[in-house]
């Protein structure tokens, strides 16, 4: 960053209140609407292909035998037919195979897209039972997706061992892989972003970072080398920076600060301690605030909060 991009900093921070937190750009919101309209679609779907292969393809049979006799059964009064035995076709078992496929196919294509509007639109971690619920969903409806059919499976007592024992090993194979792409082991937050968000302010004196295509992370500065490749560098919010797919600020920016010949605070290193684990989840990691060795360095003067007065 040149001298004159570090007093234009300066003097926009000085006029302009840095964003109080972080929310998404309306693109990414409306996109990340759109991934969860489509995601609900393919559920629904697998869901609707479930339901078909429990109700209509389990209940297939052929009977061999068919000049069996009847027979009254003495216990219960009722007729029976005799020598007639019930056998699982073998178009209904390659029918349920591909429905496995079909319904496996569904569910992990509709949580992928999920887990990319979760990035795009995250939950707040203080909300709970509905950041578990929105980040692992995918997981829960393959969980209700093939659990029930690979049940019926087992205990269907037209299909031959080989049939239960094909089809029963090919459900709960997908069903695992649904299941364990559903779920997300690092989910974003609202948390998270705001704290990349704050750190970036404190750093830069406004919500600006720098991005190419390639990668995952933003960047503090443009003269930073791991966006030397050629790709277009792009300019921006923190919030447009994750619309474009960055997951995070970069740990590297105290070594960015030097090459773009900013200052830097000298509790950086706990700095990117803190970021460290708020990315990795811990989202009440205190973050601290910079401390410079000339006040002078400070591209911003945030105070803190005042505290809220003790209540009987």
């Amino acid at each position: 960053m040149t001298e004159q991009r570090k007093n234009n900093v300066s003097s926009e921070a000085a006029t302009s209140e840095p964003p109080a937190n972080w929310k998404p750009t309306a693109e990414a919101k409306a996109k990340a609407t759109q991934f969860r309209w489509i995601a609900a679609v393919l559920w629904a779907v697998a869901i609707i292909g479930e339901v078909v292969a429990i109700f209509w393809l389990l209940r297939q049979r052929e009977f061999v035998g068919k000049d069996g006799q009847l027979v009254r059964d003495p216990d219960t009064g009722l007729l029976q037919e005799q020598g007639v035995t019930a056998t699982f076709p073998q178009w209904a078992f390659i029918a349920l195979l591909v429905a496995l496929v079909v319904i496996a196919a569904l569910s992990i294509t509709g949580s992928l897209l999920w887990k990319k509007a979760n990035r795009l639109d995250p939950a707040r971690k203080s909300e709970t039972t509905r950041f578990f619920v929105q980040n692992q969903l995918g997981a829960i409806v393959a969980v209700v997706a093939f659990l029930p059919l690979i049940i019926l499976i087992f205990l269907n007592k037209d299909m031959d061992k080989g049939q239960k024992t094909t089809a029963g090993i090919i459900g709960v194979v997908l069903a695992a892989a649904a299941v364990v792409i559903g779920i997300d082991f690092n989910p974003p937050s609202v948390e998270q972003y705001t704290a990349d968000q704050s750190t970036v302010i404190q750093l830069l004196g406004q919500d600006e970072v720098v991005w190419v295509d390639g990668g995952q992370v933003y960047h503090v500065c443009e003269t930073v080398p791991a966006i030397q490749t050629g790709s277009e560098i792009r300019t921006g919010t923190t919030a447009e920076a994750i619309a474009a797919g960055k997951i995070r600020l970069t740990l590297q920016f105290p070594s960015e600060l030097r090459a773009c010949d900013l200052a830097v605070p000298e509790n950086a290193d706990e700095i990117t301690a803190a970021l460290k684990e708020i990315q990795a989840g811990n989202v009440n990691t205190l973050l601290p605030a910079p401390v410079w060795a000339d006040p002078a360095d400070a591209p911003i003067d945030v105070p803190d909060a005042a505290a809220e007065p003790a209540t009987n």
